[in-house]
């Protein structure tokens, strides 16, 4: 049978399932019916999953822990986590007992600015230009007030429109810069109606005006898009404790420890190379927390990065410091998330991960989400100066690697007995196994 194939949008499930197996699989009677086994049995539910992307064939399911005892601004909270490595939600568990007892997290949002842009060139004079634009400001805002009503009864919309002179990157490129609040919605569909909006209405104003009436003055539209880029959606977390308060981590005493995280901290802030996978940790936490929560993790984690390296080199997103016998670390980073829309009333597990954290808002949601990473972060690093981040990761991936060997459920709880005071690695575990089944 071809591997390609035309109109397979078009075919029932059961025909996309049948090409599917029969075209790519070995057994495609077994490949069919894996598919099948993640079916969810509730038909409505299964169909309101396969509403939700396009050629939906079956579900990936991906586990949901949670992580309890998180004091945050005074307030408890037990964190849903979505991913599919048993050490991150460990850490972040062991992070939140720790800090339980030296005053938890305190939080703060700095800003929720998101970002829109409409993308144009023009040839003509870049004064007349600018002239144009802002005698029109308004005009254009204004254009969509059908599309931001009920945004602004909520305090929301168009908060500034300006033109932004782009030649120097390309030529004739000039672009209108929006900044919006949003709420408690994330935003995208609404800021980029509103774009769409605009640049028709640009575009209509400018065929009627003098200035551009010549061909090579004209304006011609690029693209409308909002930025995932958001440096002024800013969240703070931070923890903070008298230095002897963060006890002895063998092998070093209150100090030493304070200095070791200080100094990992600020290896992640001057090495790229070192802040890549310093940064990757603390999305470990976000990342789970935002996919329990219905957000866009690849918005979210793009947006990250690109504040990480806002300085022209690629850095820590937290930072450490020792000041008056205090030791301190706080993350700062950009998040647009969003409470309402979207996946929030519509997928129910969601919802649920929602009344777990009490129903927040959109400000309330990026301070817990920063602390999940904040967590993550200080968890990571405090292996990584003490006894080492294998030792914690393998203890968690041991049931793993006894998974991948088929091991009996017998031999599951002699291994995790064997290994309780034991370095892990795939080589002693095949090792364990192999004696067992010889004895």
């Amino acid at each position: 049978m071809p591997k390609r194939i035309e109109g397979f949008s078009k075919l029932t499930q059961e025909e996309k399932i049948d090409w599917i197996s029969q075209t790519h699989f070995k057994n495609p009677t077994l490949a069919a019916a894996l598919l099948h086994s993640y079916w969810n049995l509730d038909a409505m539910l299964q169909q309101r999953h396969e509403e939700f992307t396009e050629n939906t064939v079956s579900n990936f399911y991906l586990p949901l822990g949670v992580a309890p005892n998180f004091l945050i601004n005074e307030q408890w909270y037990t964190l849903p986590m979505v991913i599919e490595e048993s050490s991150v939600v460990a850490a972040a568990c062991k992070a939140a007992k720790f800090w339980m007892h030296r005053g938890g997290f305190q939080t703060r949002v700095v800003a929720t600015e998101k970002v829109g842009q409409i993308h144009f060139l023009y040839q003509g004079d870049e004064k007349k230009l600018k002239d144009f634009i802002q005698l029109h400001q308004t005009q254009l805002i204004d254009s969509t007030r059908h599309l931001t009503k009920n945004m602004r009864a909520r305090g929301g919309g168009i908060t500034a429109l300006e033109l932004n002179d782009q030649r120097s990157l390309m030529p004739h490129y000039f672009q209108l810069h929006l900044t919006f609040e949003t709420g408690d919605a994330m935003g995208a569909n609404f800021i980029n109606s509103c774009l769409e909006e605009i640049a028709v209405h640009l575009k209509n104003l400018a065929s009627q005006y003098a200035v551009f009436s010549t061909l090579e003055k004209q304006l011609e539209i690029v693209m409308c898009i909002l930025s995932n880029y958001v440096p002024n959606c800013l969240v703070t977390a931070k923890v903070s404790c008298p230095i002897e308060a963060l006890g002895a981590q063998k092998p070093w005493n209150a100090h030493e420890f304070a200095e070791k995280l200080v100094q990992a901290v600020t290896i992640a802030q001057e090495e790229p190379f070192r802040a890549v996978t310093h940064n990757k940790g603390i999305m470990n936490g976000v990342d789970a927390l935002v996919i329990a929560t219905g957000n866009d993790f690849r918005a979210i984690e793009a947006g990250v990065h690109a504040y990480a390296a806002r300085s022209g080199k690629y850095k820590s997103l937290s930072s450490a410091w020792i000041e008056e016998e205090q030791f301190s670390m706080e993350l700062q980073i950009p998040l647009a998330l969003g409470t309402v829309g979207g996946l929030t009333g519509l997928h129910p597990m969601v919802g649920w991960c929602h009344e777990l954290l009490g129903n927040p808002d959109a400000k309330t949601l990026m301070q817990i989400t920063a602390v999940a990473g904040l967590a993550q972060n200080f968890a990571a690093l405090q292996s990584l100066v003490t006894s080492g981040i294998q030792k914690g990761h393998m203890k968690m991936h041991l049931v793993n690697i006894l998974n991948q060997a088929q091991a009996t459920k017998m031999q599951k709880e002699k291994a995790l007995s064997h290994f309780k005071n034991r370095p892990v690695s795939v080589q002693a575990v095949t090792a364990f196994l192999d004696e067992h089944k010889n004895k």
